[in-house]
């Protein structure tokens, strides 16, 4: 079963980029859809953001939130990226979060309570105690669904994006360039049906790719569909090497592992080994207030030299009442049988951030005509080769609303597809006919995939690892293309799908590039 639906606005993920976008472009008067791959717009990444969003102080200046960005991303972003974020997006957190949904941010007296994090020169990050990420969420919550514009449907898989190259059936339109999105071909969860929606602007924000690693703080949807879906349009792919892992979540059993915020260290814990001695000053002089990758693999080397499974963050002898600063982690710690207060909390690097992605400007434009991207999916050139904490949130925010104020400026000239273009792509064709999806076979899979990246393209990486986690995926890779061709379309297969191709690329990626730098670490190389 198949259905057409036509909207002004497809939005693809609902997190801070996908919600932020939505509202801007709904409060213009377009009318926007917006998908939900959960049962509800808070199931992604951003909910779970702990540490904050940078804004900015008094004694603060652009030129000094740029240094910050460049140094953690080894100078190898887009400069202009930078300085759009570190120029612009202070206005935007104080138009959007603060004027508009009101935040409840911490505040010292009549002032909002600034922290600083590692990376950072000075204090300048907002935050909800440890939960920054749930009340921004809980604010669109709010907002996004009681505009009018603005419809949401939840528990929505997207499969493919649309475009003239690809899906037309005409052949004139073929030969037109440049190639243009013409919206995605969507399965409904509920139904088992896959609509066919066109949409005038596509806005990809599905996240990251966390969950094709063994360890991460990801949830379940971040396998990379965006990238996936945006790379077979055709639109430009950057930085994909660069994964960046947080260096310190919660060592426990769990399909997703809890994220021990940096903030803990920016308001003072510190790293120690099984032994109780502090190390991180043996690896940079920063200390434990260095950037990501330093740290990560510092705790690495840590673990390999004391033979241990994790090292120790020691919040109680360093920070007063760390259970009044950081509730979330104190209740967390407390349900595995960690009292903060009392004890270190055992910690291990788990994959976080995807510092690539889809390519695009400052306005959020990929390389294909009418299709944006903007969060963790997409690569602004704003990380470089490894993220300054606290800026995901910041550059999904700007580049949320950029993208809606880009599209918004372009329907005042009418920029509307063409009849004749919507009419020329076709509804879904379901190929594959066998009910022959089986759950053991999909963990399997799935086992490969994550054990696979973790070992070989993860935090230490060489050319041996690599050639082998490439030959893996390219055979895991062939397999499923045809088993996708011949099973009944479901969203644990498309996951997968979308899941193996996102690690195969990376992968290849990680191959071509033999300089190490940032979180692309290559130990031999």
């Amino acid at each position: 079963m198949s259905d057409t639906i036509h909207t002004q606005i497809l939005i693809i993920g609902s997190g801070i980029a996908g919600s932020c976008a939505a509202l801007t472009l709904a409060e213009s008067g377009l009318e926007v859809l917006l998908l939900c791959a959960g049962t509800t717009m808070d199931d992604g990444n951003t909910a779970l953001a702990q540490g904050g969003i940078v804004y900015t102080t008094d004694d603060d200046d652009p030129r000094l939130l740029e240094k910050d960005i460049l140094t953690a991303g080894w100078n190898f972003n887009h400069v202009k990226a930078v300085k759009f974020l570190s120029r612009k997006g202070p206005n935007i957190v104080r138009k959007v979060l603060l004027d508009r949904l009101k935040v409840p941010f911490a505040q010292a007296g009549n002032k909002y309570d600034l922290t600083r994090e590692g990376g950072h020169s000075l204090a300048r990050i907002l935050h909800c105690a440890d939960y920054t990420g749930r009340g921004i969420m809980d604010a669109f919550l709010k907002a996004v669904p009681e505009h009018p514009n603005i419809t949401v449907l939840n528990n929505q898989t997207a499969i493919d994006i649309l475009t003239t190259h690809h899906h037309s059936t005409e052949l004139e339109i073929k030969y037109q360039l440049p190639n243009q999105c013409t919206g995605a071909y969507v399965l409904d969860q509920d139904s088992g049906s896959v609509r066919t929606i066109l949409a005038d602007f596509t806005i990809i924000a599905t996240g990251g790719i966390g969950q094709i690693y063994l360890n991460t703080t990801n949830t379940s949807s971040s396998v990379g569909s965006g990238i996936v879906m945006a790379q077979r349009a055709g639109a430009r792919m950057m930085n994909l090497e660069y994964v960046q892992f947080h260096p310190t979540a919660l060592f426990h059993r769990s399909p997703r592992k809890f994220l021990i915020t940096e903030a803990m260290r920016g308001e003072g814990a510190i790293l120690v080994n099984s032994q109780g001695k502090a190390f991180m000053s043996n690896y940079d002089a920063r200390g434990d207030l260095a950037p990501r990758d330093i740290v990560t693999r510092a705790i690495i080397d840590e673990m390999l030299k004391t033979n241990e499974d994790f090292v120790y963050l020691d919040a109680c002898s360093t920070i007063d009442e760390p259970d009044k600063r950081f509730p979330t982690i104190y209740k967390k710690c407390l349900e595995t049988g960690i009292d903060i207060i009392r004890e270190p909390v055992p910690v291990v690097p788990a994959a976080h951030y995807f510092c690539g992605g889809v390519l695009v400007d400052v306005s959020g434009q990929t390389s294909i005509d009418r299709l944006y991207a903007a969060g963790e999916c997409a690569c602004t050139g704003v990380h470089g080769a490894n993220r300054l904490a606290s800026t995901s949130l910041l550059e999904g925010l700007l580049w949320g609303y950029a993208a809606a104020k880009d599209i918004s400026g372009k329907f005042k000239n009418k920029a509307r597809l063409s009849r004749r273009i919507r009419s020329s792509v076709p509804e879904w064709t379901f190929l594959g006919t066998k009910y022959n999806e089986d759950p053991v076979l999909i963990a399997q899979d799935w086992a490969t995939i994550k054990h696979t990246m973790w070992n070989y393209v993860g935090i230490n990486r060489t050319s041996a690892r690599l050639r082998r986690g490439f030959e893996d995926l390219r055979n895991l890779n062939k397999r499923l293309h045809d088993f996708y061709k011949e099973t009944v379309i479901s969203k644990s297969i498309v996951e997968l799908f979308h899941g193996c191709h996102s690690a195969y690329i990376i992968t290849t990626a990680a191959m071509r590039n033999k300089k190490s730098i940032g979180c692309h670490f290559r130990n031999e190389d």
